[in-house]
Formats: C-alpha cells, sequence, structure tokens
C-alpha cells in the first residue's frame, strides 16, 4: 500500500517480538506483555503491564489500544480505558492498563498477548465559539441516551 505511515519501534530488550498484524486483513496489531514475573489480577482488579516497547508515531496519528476480543469474551480481561491513546510526540514506554471483569483471578504471563494497537489518523478540529441558541437547530434536538432507538 502506498502511502502507509511508519512506525519506528524500539525493544528494550531484544527478546521482545516486534508487534505484528495476525492475519492478512488484520486492523490491529498484537502487543504482548514483557514482563519478569507472573502478574495477578484479581476479580475486579486492575494492573498496569508493561510492553517493553517504545514508540515514535508520525505527526498526523495516534494508535489505539484497544481490547482483544478473545481474551475478553473468554477471561473478562479489557482494557480500561478503551481505547487507549498514544499521542505521537509521547516517547515513554507503551504500558497497557487492564481489568478484570470475571469473578476469577486472572494470570498474565510474559508473551502473553493483551491488547492489540491500531495506527490511525488524527483530526483536530479549530474551536468556534458560539452562545448556545446561535447553535443550528436538528430534528433530534437535545435527545440523548436512547432517544433515538426507542
Amino acid at each position: 500500500m502506498h502511502g502507509e505511515p511508519v512506525l519506528k519501534i524500539a525493544r528494550i530488550d531484544p527478546r521482545i517480538p516486534l508487534p505484528q498484524y495476525e492475519s492478512e486483513g488484520a486492523a490491529g496489531m498484537d502487543l504482548r506483555a514483557f514482563l519478569e514475573a507472573d502478574v495477578a489480577i484479581p476479580p475486579q482488579g486492575r494492573a498496569k503491564i508493561p510492553t517493553g516497547l517504545k514508540l515514535e508515531i508520525p505527526t498526523g496519528f495516534e494508535a489505539q489500544v484497544r481490547p482483544r476480543s478473545g481474551l475478553a469474551i473468554r477471561s473478562g480481561i479489557t482494557v480500561l480505558n478503551s481505547p487507549g491513546t498514544i499521542d505521537s510526540d509521547y516517547r515513554g514506554d507503551l504500558e497497557v492498563i487492564l481489568i478484570n471483569l470475571s469473578s476469577e483471578t486472572f494470570i498474565i504471563k510474559n508473551g502473553d498477548r493483551i491488547a492489540q494497537m491500531i495506527i490511525a489518523p488524527v483530526c483536530r478540529a479549530r474551536l468556534e465559539e458560539m452562545a448556545a441558541f446561535e447553535l443550528s437547530q436538528t430534528a433530534r434536538g437535545s435527545g440523548g441516551f436512547g432517544s433515538t432507538g426507542m
């Protein structure tokens, strides 16, 4: 594909596998835990899991960290701040905040696939302040939270 963004990536340890797309049509690259020891996440507990990676995301793009659907359905493990956003000017360690929504303790081991990362374009808005009565009117108006699907 012509014009695809280049994601520069650094591993803090050469044993860490680079993230990769697991199928031809995959939108996300799997991220793996990089751990010295197993991490137990109790029911309703959360943990910040390191990946051992640092990124240089091209300007105009972001990395989104999202749950892996298989981990969510089988074990109740998901990304707490989903999707997590990594800005193009961040150069720190890539870590994933996981939460255990199941009723059993879940063990994360070194090398486990814990999340997926999507590289996406960023659109920044220019703000134009208006008084509330100056906003355009729509058929929906101020109807929110379920108002369009009754």
